[in-house]
């Protein structure tokens, strides 16, 4: 009898923890539904989070890797985090940081010799890392990534190639890239000495990609005109790329943060964010959003592109904000977010949120070749929750929750 009651009692013992495992298990999955009167910028995070715990998986990585799009996460999530306080948000960059470069200062995946604009992007975030955990290898890892502007290839007047395997061109993309890292560093390093070479940057990008007719800027600029893509009389590429656009107004945006009230060189970056936004504008949908080839409208396989349209709301956003822009910009920019949030934006039954009509990638030359023409943008793959459509996401959301 006494071994019966105690068989009863063990089992009624195992049965009471599984319906409690079960219930904890409920419990953690409840406590990970994403709310839905959370701003904007905090549900996007917490969506990345929650299906990327350590932000290397982001884009369903299969390693920890340096990486520009990740870089743009990483600045996103600063933002967020100076504007909450909020740790978890400050730990998702801080492992992040861990892991990607190690207590000798050395940069994973990083060699300076490739040349490559793009390895410059995520140093952005280690300037408040440093100053948070004083942990020396962030400060190695952004005088590397200082050191490669030092002796990285220019075209003969003066701007930095994209790529050493793209000689001679200049892409928009290159603009935000290179110069947000590298003003903040010339301001909080080296006392502001190479902030006319900053300038120079969107001077030769102004110069060389700006289309008269439009007012917009082409995707990139051949000064050798070797490339096929390029216009043998003027060395641009055949068409405007949205997200490109947007990287390049982006780096307007984010250098002036660095560029001081008094510097020469102000006045002329505000002039070029105004001449940019203007023409921008002209091509904003009635939906509010903006189009993969931003002038080609509703043509045949032209579509509403996510990380484009994000990178304008928050370059109109801020515009407006730090006194760059006229307001009624600013009414665009609502106007935009809130057809991305309308359209654009799915919510899981959890309150996860996902970004669709992202494009996944564009570039020019290569292998295999991308010959930068209509036909070539829209038939890039278009994903859903692409890391290009993330950061974005948070910046703009950020701007307009002021």
């Amino acid at each position: 009898m006494i071994k019966k009651s105690h068989f009863s009692v063990s089992k009624i013992l195992l049965v009471c923890m599984i319906v409690l495992s079960f219930v904890e298990i409920k419990a953690q999955e409840t406590s990970k539904t994403i709310a839905k009167d959370l701003k904007w910028s905090e549900r996007m995070a917490l969506s990345v989070i929650k299906r990327a715990p350590q932000a290397w998986q982001v884009d369903s990585n299969e390693k920890p890797k340096w990486d520009y799009k990740l870089g743009l996460l990483m600045t996103s999530f600063e933002k967020l985090y100076q504007k909450t306080n909020n740790p978890v948000y400050g730990n998702y960059i801080k492992t992040y940081g861990e892991t990607v470069i190690n207590p000798s200062g050395e940069i994973m995946n990083y060699k300076l010799e490739d040349y490559n604009i793009d390895y410059v992007n995520p140093g952005k975030f280690l300037f408040e890392l440093y100053k948070r955990t004083n942990d020396n290898r962030y400060l190695i890892a952004m005088q590397t990534l200082r050191r490669q502007l030092e002796t990285h290839p220019r075209t003969n007047s003066g701007g930095f190639w994209h790529k050493k395997i793209y000689p001679y061109q200049m892409w928009l993309d290159g603009l935000y890239m290179g110069t947000p890292f590298y003003v903040r560093y010339t301001v909080e390093f080296d006392g502001g000495k190479d902030l006319d070479d900053v300038a120079k940057q969107f001077e030769q990008i102004h110069q060389h990609t700006l289309d008269q007719k439009t007012g917009l800027l082409f995707h990139a600029w051949d000064e050798s005109r070797q490339m096929p893509w390029a216009n043998k009389e003027t060395g641009t590429s055949p068409n405007f790329w949205s997200r490109s656009i947007g990287w390049y107004m982006m780096a307007l945006v984010d250098v002036l943060d660095y560029m001081p009230k008094e510097h020469p060189k102000r006045k002329e970056l505000i002039q070029y964010l105004n001449d940019i936004s203007k023409a921008v504008a002209k091509y904003q949908d009635k939906s509010g959003l903006w189009y993969q080839v931003t002038d080609a409208g509703n043509k045949e396989g032209n579509y509403l592109e996510a990380s484009g349209s994000e990178m304008f709301i928050y370059a109109f956003a801020k515009g407006v904000n730090n006194g760059y822009l006229p307001k009624e910009y600013k009414k665009a920019a609502v106007k935009g977010f809130d057809a991305l949030t309308k359209k654009l934006v799915t919510v899981d039954a959890d309150g996860e949120i996902h970004i669709t009509q992202v494009c996944a990638s564009a570039g020019l030359g290569g292998n295999p070749y991308r010959d930068g023409s209509f036909e070539y943008y829209i038939k890039e793959k278009i994903k859903t929750d692409n890391s290009h459509g993330l950061g974005p996401f948070i910046l703009a959301a950020l701007e307009l929750e002021k």
